[in-house]
């Protein structure tokens, strides 16, 4: 297994990794850890795959953000057959998915994120964190 902690260019020092500030740089890590693990293998990258995984590492790191109080960690490993996308937050508040639409049948904004987690990743975890806050965890399938 081979695990990689994001790092945004520029970053560095002091012994800590830096953590993604924006769902563009999370996207980015994973495209790295799963080209990595491609030219590794010499085996081709499924590009649907690799869109599934983009969009959960997003959609953790956008969900941390708005509703977590940010990102207090993030991991992205290649392990086997799927991509390990680990997200942690300040807040002990476990996502839900909420109604499309509000008590009047509205449409809803947004709210979208979780679901969409949930139907692309084959395992979806949610821990809690033994300094408050939770990580989650999904792995998305590579093939």
């Amino acid at each position: 297994m081979r695990e990689s902690v994001f790092e945004p260019p520029g970053a560095g020092g002091a012994g800590r990794p830096a953590r993604p500030c924006k769902p563009a740089e999370a996207r980015q890590a994973v495209e790295r850890a799963v080209a990595e693990r491609c030219r590794a293998t010499h085996t081709p990258c499924d590009a649907d795959a690799l869109s599934d995984a983009l969009l959960v590492a997003s959609e953790l790191t956008t969900n941390a953000i708005l509703h977590g109080g940010g990102v207090t960690d993030f991991r992205v490993d290649v392990d086997g057959p799927g991509v390990r996308v680990s997200v942690s937050d300040r807040s002990d508040d476990v996502p839900v998915t909420v109604p499309r639409t509000d008590g009047q049948g509205r449409w809803r904004h947004g709210g979208h994120g979780w679901p969409i987690v949930c139907r692309l990743a084959r395992d979806v975890r949610v821990s809690d964190l033994p300094t408050g806050g939770k990580c989650i965890t999904a792995v998305v399938p590579l093939s």
